[in-house]
């Protein structure tokens, strides 16, 4: 079985996806140090809130290294919400750059008639590419959403999946070598999150890293 670690740095909502987990029967260690880190197979960076306090507070972690050649090596990780959008190189939202691991930016989303900024509640995301995670997965399915920015991947085959906002498609879940990232919340979006988990987990079993 991996070791997964979910990194704490104080914007996250550890909890809920510690449950996630454990009702897929995988533990999940928090990661607060360099140490820790390094006695696990995979990663999670959860994130919740605004970009540049997000970036400092890891900042303060001194994992930020770390993450990036965790990355770099093609260690498995996966991002949520705000944690996807961290491993961009910038944002709208804020000043400071980001882990920079995906080429892209992130932006505002767009004002569109009938929708509403923050995007909250359930929306339906639309598979575009291959990913692991959406193996065996239905084309069409609802996840819980709450942000106000997407990303803008450099690399348009990183996008495997969007949502739609108004007339506009944003990216709802990126898939970048072994690292992937949902903007939605898949620990909270029932048995349709559930299933991306279970994808990951097993995908992060079958496959050597």
């Amino acid at each position: 079985m991996p070791k997964i670690g979910l990194i704490d740095y104080g914007m996250g909502n550890l909890f809920s996806v510690q449950q996630a987990f454990k009702r897929l029967d995988q533990p999940v260690d928090v990661v607060c140090d360099i140490k820790s880190l390094k006695t696990c197979d995979a990663l999670i960076l959860p994130g919740v809130g605004a970009f540049d306090p997000a970036m400092t507070n890891l900042s303060n972690t001194d994992l930020i290294p770390s993450i990036i050649d965790w990355v770099n090596n093609g260690k498995p990780l996966l991002g949520i919400c705000l944690g996807l959008q961290l491993l961009f190189e910038s944002s709208d939202e804020g000043k400071l750059r980001g882990l920079g691991v995906l080429k892209g930016h992130i932006r505002r989303l767009p004002e569109e008639k009938n929708e509403r900024i923050p995007h909250i509640g359930w929306s339906p995301i639309n598979k575009i590419n291959k990913c692991p995670i959406l193996e065996d997965y239905p084309d069409s399915n609802w996840m819980y959403f709450v942000h106000s920015y997407s990303a803008c991947p450099l690399e348009p085959k990183d996008t495997v999946a969007t949502t739609s906002f108004g007339s506009t498609e944003v990216t709802s879940i990126v898939w970048h070598k072994n690292t992937g990232a949902c903007q939605f919340h898949p620990e909270k979006s029932g048995i349709a999150g559930q299933k991306l988990i279970f994808n990951w987990i097993k995908w992060l079993k079958q496959t050597k890293f």
